[in-house]
């Protein structure tokens, strides 16, 4: 089974704020790459209710469907690769692949038959090495918004915590409560 645990911190910015970083940390045009993130749940949310959330991101040319898991102040990463026929099949309403995925959601007694395509997300992103972990600039569209937003993933949570508070106290950028993508993107398509 393809699983990880992913230790992540992420902060919203303004487009002025994400610019500044760009020209501050050098970064090229060149370096983004572009990766769209299609969302499923059931219509009744039951993957939300579990704290979880389910995509497929298509990045160089490839498909990875994705559960993730709350886990304590982690999240529990579970990857499966899917064909483009399967990935159009699952647009197009087919159910989920067996595999580890569906595995997982049969755990929390989740019908995966229920599981439906609800949107997508595009960013484009450059990453960088930045002291012990990975720094990210994504800037994100969805349902006709454009947000922007710094990440940083660290092996280690303390040090990791540290080393991006103490950026976004360098760089002047104010701490603000930041939801993840699919969280950002439910409740903007819960205003239409």
């Amino acid at each position: 089974m393809s699983q990880e645990i992913e230790i992540e911190f992420k902060n919203l910015l303004t487009q002025l704020e994400f610019l500044r970083l760009i020209d501050e940390f050098d970064v090229k045009q060149e370096t983004f790459y572009k990766q769209t993130n299609y969302y499923f749940d059931t219509q009744q949310f039951d993957l939300k209710h579990h704290r979880s959330a389910l995509r497929v991101r298509t990045k160089n040319n490839g498909n990875t469907l994705t559960l993730k898991q709350k886990l304590d102040k982690h999240i529990l990463e579970t990857h499966q690769t899917v064909s483009e026929e399967i990935f159009e099949g699952l647009l197009n309403g087919d159910p989920l692949p067996s595999g580890e995925v569906s595995d997982q959601i049969k755990k929390m007694n989740i019908d995966v038959k229920g599981i439906t395509y609800l949107g997508e997300l595009t960013t484009f992103r450059a990453e960088f090495p930045y002291k012990d972990g990975l720094l990210v600039l994504d800037e994100n569209y969805y349902l006709g918004k454009i947000d922007y937003e710094i990440e940083y993933e660290s092996a280690d949570y303390i040090s990791g915590l540290n080393n991006f508070n103490e950026l976004l106290t360098i760089k002047q950028i104010p701490v603000r409560d930041t939801e993840s993508k699919i969280a950002r993107f439910f409740n903007e398509s819960s205003k239409n």
